[in-house]
């Protein structure tokens, strides 16, 4: 947060600081003023870079080494997924997105994950950040909706320097 208030990275406009090893994230608006925050669930695998030409392969085809959440700056962008839901594209190429978490699988808990105090069973998704639907739709969709934002992926093993250079 204190780099993006230093550089102006921003651009004045709002934007969404993720820390992996919490599975939280945080939201500012254009301001640098915070909005809230929420436990997250993200991708099942460690790590800070996407594989190349992940984006273009079935979901069937992607190894569980391989779900990875990358870390870096990304420009939020309003977009729909296949179902025609209403989603933030993070890494468009790398298809990660952030969107509501979906509960269509039981078994995998879910909802019971972001609800526990620790971050230890947040991982379990292909690499998308899925956020509480109320907090999708009460702050997370208004603050974005209107155009694109700003999504800072903090790594978990790179340095902080690696993936946030001045621009």
């Amino acid at each position: 947060m204190k780099w993006v208030a230093q550089t102006q990275d921003h651009e004045q406009r709002p934007f969404a600081v993720l820390d992996k090893r919490q599975a939280r994230l945080w939201l500012f608006d254009h301001e640098r003023r915070p909005i809230g925050s929420t436990p997250v669930l993200i991708g099942a695998a460690r790590g800070d870079l996407s594989v190349p030409g992940i984006g273009e392969r079935e979901l069937s085809d992607i190894r569980p080494e391989e779900r990875t959440t990358p870390a870096g700056r990304f420009a939020l962008e309003p977009g729909m997924n296949a179902k025609g839901e209403d989603i933030f594209w993070v890494d468009y190429e790398a298809a990660v997105s952030m969107h509501r978490v979906r509960t269509n699988n039981p078994a995998e808990r879910r909802l019971q994950r972001l609800a526990t105090p620790t971050p230890a069973d947040n991982r379990i998704s292909y690499g998308c950040i899925n956020v509480p639907t109320a907090f999708y739709d009460e702050l997370l969709r208004p603050l974005f909706a209107a155009g694109r934002g700003v999504v800072y992926v903090l790594p978990e093993s790179l340095p902080l320097r690696v993936m946030f250079r001045p621009r």
